[in-house]
Formats: C-alpha cells, sequence, structure tokens
C-alpha cells in the first residue's frame, strides 16, 4: 500500500492523543481541556489504522489469488516489533526507577504478549500500556489465517457473518463480565471497581476486537470493491464529518467510562466512528491528505518508539526534575515534550531504523531464493 497522507496524520493525533492522557494520569500536570481525559481513545484509533494497513497487506495477495507467505509476514512482524519492545523491557527490568507506576509483571508474560490476559491492575501496573500490543499480536497470529480460509470460502455473506459474530460476542462478553464482576463492586469499593474493570473488560484481547476489525473491514472493502471504495471515497470530507460526529457520540457515552452501557455498546460506536475517520483519510481527495501538519509525518515514523517509552519518560523527569518543572505552562509542556520526544528519537534512530532496514535485507534474500510453495487461495465469484 502507497504511502498515504491523511493516515500520518491521523497516527500522529492518535500518538499525541495518548501520550496527553498519559502526561494527565501520570504525572497530573497534563491539562488540555478536557481531551487528555478521553486519551486511551487514541489507542481504538491505532487499532483501525492497524487492522485497515495489515489487513490490506494480508487480503490483497488472496484476493488475488496469488502466493501468500505466512513466514514472511511474521518475519517482518517481528522485525518490525521486537528489537525496540525488548529494549524496553530490558530497561523496565534492569533499572526499576523509570517504572512509572508499581511493580513489574513477570517477565515471561512480557516475552509471550500475555500482559493484558494475566495483569495485576492494582499493585503491577508499570509497562501496562504494552497491553495494548499484546492485544495487535494476538491479532497478527490468528487474522492471517482467519483471512486465507476466508479467502477460500470467499463470499459476502461468510465474511457478514464473521464480523457480526465478532462484534456481538464481544457485547456479549463485556456485558456479561460487567454484571459478574464489576457490578458487585460498584459503589462500594472504588479500588477493586477499577481493578476489575481494567483486568476483565479494558485490556484482554477478547473485549477489544472492534476497532481491529472495523479496520479489516475497510480494508476488505478496499482491497474487494475498489470501485464502490473509489467512489464513496470522492465523499471524504463528508464521512469525516460523519466520522468526527459519532466519535462525538461516544465521547458523550464514556462520561461513565466504566458504565454498563458504554461497556457494552461504546467500544463498537467507538470503532465504527474512528473508522469513518480512517477512511476519509485513506483518501487522496478528503481534507486530510491535503492537510500539511507540520511534524506528523515525523510523529507518525516514530510514533511506536514514543509508545513505548513516553511513560517512563514521563515519570524520569517528574521524579528528576518534576520541582522545578510543574506549574509552569508552556515550559512545563516543553520539558516533559522535549524529553519525550528526544527519547522516542533514540530509540527509534538507534533501533527500530536498523532493524527495518536489515529486515528489508533479509526479506529481499528471501525471497529471491524462495521456492513457489506458498499457500495460495482464490478470490472466488463473490469476494468479501
Amino acid at each position: 500500500m502507497s504511502r498515504l497522507p491523511g493516515l500520518d496524520v491521523l497516527r500522529a493525533v492518535a500518538i499525541v492523543w495518548v501520550m496527553v492522557f498519559h502526561s494527565y494520569f501520570i504525572g497530573g500536570w497534563g491539562h488540555f481541556g478536557g481531551i487528555e481525559k478521553n486519551g486511551w481513545m487514541g489507542v481504538d484509533l491505532f487499532f483501525v489504522l492497524s487492522g485497515f494497513l495489515i489487513g490490506a497487506q494480508v487480503l490483497k495477495p488472496l484476493a488475488e489469488g496469488g502466493r501468500f507467505s505466512f513466514g514472511e509476514f511474521y518475519q517482518r512482524r517481528a522485525f518490525r516489533i521486537l528489537p525496540a519492545y525488548l529494549v524496553m523491557v530490558a530497561a523496565y527490568f534492569i533499572w526499576p526507577s523509570i517504572r512509572e507506576q508499581g511493580e513489574l509483571q513477570p517477565l515471561w508474560q512480557f516475552l509471550t504478549f500475555t500482559v493484558n490476559l494475566f495483569i495485576d491492575a492494582r499493585d503491577h501496573l508499570a509497562f501496562s500500556h504494552v497491553w495494548s500490543l499484546c492485544v495487535e499480536e494476538h491479532f497478527y497470529l490468528v487474522f492471517p489465517l482467519l483471512a486465507w480460509w476466508l479467502a477460500r470460502h470467499s463470499s459476502v455473506r461468510r465474511f457478514a457473518v464473521v464480523c457480526t459474530g465478532i462484534v456481538l460476542a464481544g457485547m456479549l462478553v463485556r456485558g456479561a463480565l460487567w454484571l459478574h464482576d464489576l457490578a458487585p463492586a460498584a459503589g462500594i469499593d472504588q479500588n477493586s471497581y477499577g481493578k476489575a474493570f481494567l483486568e476483565r473488560i479494558y485490556y484482554p484481547t477478547w473485549s477489544r476486537l472492534d476497532g481491529l476489525l472495523m479496520g479489516v473491514m475497510l480494508a476488505a472493502a478496499r482491497v474487494y470493491r475498489p470501485v464502490v471504495w473509489s467512489r464513496w471515497g470522492r465523499h471524504a470530507n463528508g464521512f469525516l464529518l460523519a466520522g468526527v460526529a459519532v466519535v462525538g457520540g461516544a465521547i458523550w457515552l464514556f462520561r461513565d467510562r466504566t458504565g454498563f452501557i458504554p461497556t457494552v455498546v461504546g467500544y463498537p460506536l467507538l470503532s465504527f466512528g474512528l473508522g469513518l475517520v480512517v477512511f476519509a483519510g485513506a483518501q487522496t481527495s478528503g481534507v486530510l491528505a491535503r492537510w500539511r501538519v507540520p511534524g506528523a509525518g515525523w510523529l507518525a515514523a516514530v510514533s511506536y518508539s514514543l509508545y513505548l517509552s513516553h511513560k517512563a519518560v514521563f515519570h524520569v523527569v517528574e521524579s528528576v526534575a518534576g520541582a522545578g518543572l510543574d506549574g509552569h505552562g508552556v515550559l512545563t509542556f516543553a520539558g516533559y515534550a522535549s524529553a519525550v520526544l528526544a527519547v522516542g528519537a533514540l530509540l527509534h534512530y538507534g533501533v527500530e531504523r536498523p532493524f527495518l532496514t536489515l529486515r528489508e535485507r533479509v526479506v529481499h534474500q528471501a525471497s529471491a531464493s524462495a521456492q513457489p510453495s506458498g499457500l495460495t487461495a482464490g478470490a472466488g465469484t463473490e469476494a468479501a
């Protein structure tokens, strides 16, 4: 997929929104007119973007009836995800002083990407934001296999049934968990209530598939229905406005973030609104594609390193220079932001980029010597 400037803008928005949220949540210094309280939604925007981009990479060769290499896919993901991640895992375990909240989960959970399934949200929240990376890793593991199976038996009906089933299953699971684990603690023990919400509903993979699914649905539309995609793309700005309106409705619904109704229907609603925004950003004719935001491309490029490191940097700056920085408005923001961007850039250029360069060399060499033995799947008469 060619680079789409509108998606770079959205990726930059997502990482800034997440960091603003954590700046308020960890240090208490970030106040941005209330938008910081909903910054967790930036993760859902990342999910939609990831579902769209990875979905297109997987679905395109399957739709064309060509060879899809599972080995190459997982190899590319490993080179992309593991180096910077393992550096940060090592840093958290070697230097306890950078841990922003409490203790760490056991090392094996970080190495197996299962932190989000077993986390102790009361006392072990250090580096807990990797829960979303765990969700994405599970998606990378399962989605190509599911897509390959669906492509072999492709039909709009089967695809719609699978997508609807995933959404309804998520709503059912979240609702049941809320009634079983959250309702008994509501209004009695706020610590237990918040812990149960994070552990049972907010972090686990099976509760947070809506955004990734929305992105995959967009990818399927682009790959299998290019004419319709192009026709609707002429109205990109209208879709953007509709998406902003739906996201606004989701923000209103999430005023009580841990309530029953937002827990059940809020995540699919938010993902739908963000999906409309991502659709608009994926068009070349929309305002997002033409909007040249200074630094957006760079933020998009280093967003993964920023995501991994920003909470530790917030904590270190707060510990070392918080007394001098906090309460000084623009100076406070500049101090924390400069540190976060500097460390993120160091991780990106020092670890991410070299391994991405190595990845292209390794994949190119493997492709040149590979035998035509990959799995194939025809698009069928009714493409999904």
